[in-house]
């Protein structure tokens, strides 16, 4: 009979696979025998581009063992059957084949389980048939690990968090805090964090029941434990409490992850007031603490709607009542919620996370997503470079932008891509590229999308067809949620790089190259009554004679009038044509 492995913070280092760089293969897989279902995944690791999680294969099997414990429980049993137990292995050999076929070292194959192993009176006899069948070795989380890989696999996502991270899961709920800030992070949220045994595979069952007492004694808990679990960490963690005391900044940040709480994400972005939402993927989609409160809306959506809704299965369909429940406890608990972000990532990627050196988890992943592509990275700094200098001081750090948000070096490597296409052509195209690209790769939220697709979009003309032209709208809209400005800025920087690819139809081969050809000046010029953009635009002799001076002036001037609701931080741009002085 196989012994009961149960990983603690204490051993979770020495039991799960190593990374290293000098390893003969990078290749992991990891199979997660969560409460709902059972996922299986394979990704890699290779450096430099071990931070991308890079997944090269997934599958999801639809066995839920907490499904099978409650099955037990209505013969007075807490054992998996003997057939789910065969299922299970069967499944797991499967698993531990393709693995083999990827070509995955034994030795990085893992199995851990979650809350119904937990709970399973027989979970050695499961793990003995595994074994035996698949020749694996299968890791209980506790809890605190549990929450610490959910925790870390939501934040991986991100470039650096600060914020109260959830997980919700079949069997339980987790909660914690993390700031990517501060040293050591990672075992504190884990310490700190607690586990409530309100998945939405569980609640949904009790909320079911006909027995009232049942039910009550349950969502008391449930409510006890959310209020329980947010009063420590604001014990601990001060400026947490800040955030609830202190109501000028809004609230606090939520962050949450797990199949149910994407269930609730999905029904909010099907009610959100961007329709249809653009871009097909519940993270990393975020909303106002507002819109998050908006339960009643949500479960009336759920019950009434009878189509498809992107993101939602029959079966989490039928736990959205579960799930509205715990997202009512969790808004009952912290009242001052400024914005929720529903993350990809979670346990398998929080897994993978951890064995990652700290200098290479904490990097941002963005400047990863840069390679292989046609401009090198020196040349891609001296555009970004130039095009920074035909950006006015002033502009308010919270307008989103290519530059502000770290993708400088992805819309560089488009502005010369494609040039043999037609315009229009390419205007689609990098409309669309810039939401199906990477898709679940770290740092690329849905706003970075929308500004990376509107300003190639416009670096191109934006000339769009009928089809094209809804969506071209939505990201408008998304944009202007986060700033009226953006997409502004979007549209002049979009033009300013059509203009550099006038000046230089060629990547330019180095820095000297292109700084001999153009440079650029910009300020914002006030007036009693007129605020104006005024850039100029100096040429060497050879493009001061070329190009057309009308031609370039006129290209700014439709800039910020192509909507109605785009809000302009100036009244009319000037630019002036100039000679470079020899």
């Amino acid at each position: 009979m196989a012994s009961v492995d149960i990983v603690t913070l204490s051993n979770f280092a020495s039991v799960m696979p190593s990374w290293e760089t000098n390893l003969r293969s990078h290749l992991y897989a990891l199979v997660d025998m969560g409460s709902n279902g059972i996922r299986f995944s394979i990704s890699d690791l290779s450096p430099p581009h071990a931070r991308l999680l890079r997944c090269l294969y997934r599958e999801r099997a639809t066995i839920s063992l907490f499904d099978a414990l409650n099955e037990a429980h209505s013969t007075g049993s807490s054992e998996f059957s003997p057939d789910v137990i065969s299922r299970v292995s069967q499944t797991l050999a499967r698993f531990r084949s393709i693995a083999n076929e990827f070509g995955v070292p034994p030795e990085h194959i893992s199995v851990f389980a979650t809350e119904a192993m937990r709970k399973a009176s027989n979970a050695a006899t499961m793990l003995s048939s595994i074994l035996s069948e698949a020749g694996l070795s299968v890791h209980i989380l506790a809890p605190e690990v549990e929450t610490l890989f959910g925790a870390m696999g939501a934040r991986s996502g991100f470039d650096a968090v600060d914020g109260l991270f959830l997980d919700l899961g079949g069997g339980s709920v987790q909660m914690t805090y993390m700031n990517s800030a501060t040293k050591g992070y990672e075992l504190q949220a884990a310490q700190v964090g607690k586990s409530l045994p309100f998945g939405a595979a569980r609640l949904i069952n009790i909320l079911e029941t006909d027995d009232t007492k049942v039910r009550a004694v349950a969502l008391n808990g449930l409510k006890e434990g959310m209020q329980g679990a947010f009063s420590r960490l604001q014990q601990e963690f001060p400026v947490l409490r800040e955030t609830q005391v202190d109501t000028s900044g809004s609230g606090v940040d939520i962050y949450l992850c797990g199949g149910g709480f994407r269930g609730y994400g999905a029904i909010l972005m099907h009610n959100d007031p961007i329709h249809p939402y653009p871009i097909p993927a519940t993270g990393p989609y975020a909303v106002k603490g507002s819109f998050f409160k908006q339960t009643a809306a949500m479960r009336k959506a759920n019950a009434e709607f009878e189509g498809k809704i992107f993101g939602m299965s029959k079966r989490r369909r039928k736990q959205f009542p579960a799930i509205a429940t715990v997202v009512e406890a969790l808004i009952a608990a912290v009242p001052h919620i400024r914005t929720v972000t529903f993350c990809s990532g979670g346990n398998r990627e929080g897994a993978l996370f951890m064995k990652l050196p700290i200098n290479i988890r904490e990097a941002s992943p963005l400047p990863l997503l840069h390679h292989g592509n046609n401009i090198g990275p020196i040349n891609s700094d001296a555009v970004l470079r130039m095009i920074q200098s035909a950006l006015p001081p002033g502009i308010h750090s919270n307008v989103p932008t290519v530059l502000s948000l770290g993708i400088g070096p992805l819309f560089i490597n488009d502005i010369w891509s494609r040039s043999g296409e037609s315009i229009e052509a390419n205007a689609s195209f990098q409309l669309h590229r810039s939401l199906a690209r990477d898709p679940g790769v770290p740092g690329l939220n849905h706003l970075a999308r929308s500004v990376l697709g509107l300003t190639l979009c416009f670096r191109w003309g934006a000339t769009l067809g009928p089809i094209d032209q809804q969506l071209f709208t939505a990201l408008q809209k998304l944009i202007h949620r986060r700033s009226p400005e953006g997409v502004f800025w979007a549209e002049y920087i979009g033009e300013v790089a059509r203009l550099i690819s006038q000046i230089c139809p060629r990547a330019p081969e180095s820095q000297k190259q292109l700084e001999s050809l153009v440079s650029f000046d910009a300020r914002f010029t006030k007036s009693k009554n007129h605020t104006k953009l005024q850039l100029t635009v100096t040429l060497n002799p050879i493009m001061f004679e070329i190009l057309n001076h009308r031609h370039i002036t006129d290209s700014f001037k439709h800039v910020g009038k192509l909507s109605a609701s785009t809000e302009k931080p100036c009244d009319k741009i000037e630019v002036i044509v100039q000679l470079m002085e020899s």
